[in-house]
């Protein structure tokens, strides 16, 4: 009986390894790459992966010369796994270090210039507090899959299609169209939406889709009806931080979150346009895996993010 119960305390103990190793391949892209980060050799990753699949009786990655991708049991198990693996990881803290120390990695998704400029800053307070835990934050103003990244937790603007996903709205954050100084004294100032396309647009690029109909409420008349202009420009881009910096650089006229650009409008580095014309504004949200729970390192770090946004007014 004794043996039996070591075999399979064994038994838990590989799989939980293997599960592990199964992350790692997700999140380095490649068997080789996590053979590498991992100290093991790449037949030996090869074989445990192999188990694994055994295990489930189901194929967990399509496999080619160049490339790995997930299959749909491989995406659930990915689910699974970071719940399974996170729960392990808060029970060894609670029994080795005691109830209140938060011990093991998150991983956050954030747009660039709101990363850089709110959700950085608040990882190093956190991390202060909780000096077990560590946070890889990635950067990224387009299409993220949080499942397939193994993201814990996503900062997004706007309407979410995928369902599947765990959503936490935080607020309703304005669009606030603006144009630096220098742009304003060279180009003249737009006094009506329809003013915009004669003027250079910087416009953003989110995955395939590109953000050049801008949408305004209200006007003069007092209607509150709503008016969609179709904007261009001589500059693209996927990054926010660097529409703000052209902006700034007074290279033309750009639509964005208060949180990105308000602190901009109080120093004045940045004007206010079209004030009567309000952007529609949009929700703000904090995204999860669709998994049943989270680690507890997680939710304490989502709650402090929340906390720190809905505090966050822009005070323009």
């Amino acid at each position: 009986m004794l043996l039996i119960e070591i075999n399979i305390l064994y038994f838990r103990s590989m799989l939980i390894d293997n599960l592990k190793l199964f992350l790692q391949i997700v999140d380095k892209g490649s068997l080789v790459a996590a053979a590498r980060d991992s100290g093991l050799s790449s037949s030996r990753v090869s074989e445990r992966l192999a188990a694994l699949e055994s295990h489930f009786g189901v194929v967990l990655l399509n496999r080619t010369t160049r490339a790995i991708s997930l299959t749909e049991e491989g995406r659930t198990l990915i689910e699974g796994a970071k719940q399974i693996l996170g729960e392990v990881d808060d029970l060894e803290s609670r029994i080795g270090s005691g109830a209140q120390t938060l011990s093991g990695g998150i991983r956050v998704s954030a747009p660039c210039d709101l990363g850089r400029a709110i959700v950085a800053p608040e990882i190093d307070r956190f991390l202060l507090d909780h000096p077990t835990i560590s946070i890889e934050l990635l950067l990224s103003d387009g299409y993220v899959d949080i499942v397939g990244q193994g993201i814990d937790i996503a900062l997004r603007f706007g309407a979410i299609t995928d369902s599947s996903l765990r959503v936490r709205t935080l607020s309703q954050k304005q669009r606030i169209l603006c144009a630096s100084p220098r742009y304003l004294q060279e180009r003249g100032t737009p006094q009506k939406p329809g003013d915009l396309k004669g003027h250079n647009c910087l416009v953003m690029r989110f995955g395939e889709n590109l953000d050049n109909h801008w949408r305004f409420l209200g006007g003069c008349d007092g209607s509150g009806s709503e008016q969609t202009v179709v904007v261009r420009g001589d500059r693209v881009t996927n990054d926010g931080e660097l529409a703000r910096q052209w902006c700034l650089k007074g290279s033309g006229i750009i639509l964005k979150s208060e949180l990105d650009v308000g602190p901009d409008i109080q120093a004045g580095r940045l004007v206010r346009l079209l004030e009567k014309y309000t952007p529609p504004p949009v929700p703000f949200q904090m995204l999860f895996p669709p998994s049943r729970a989270q680690p507890r390192r997680v939710t304490v770090f989502a709650d402090r993010l929340a906390m720190k946004f809905m505090s966050t007014s822009a005070r323009i």
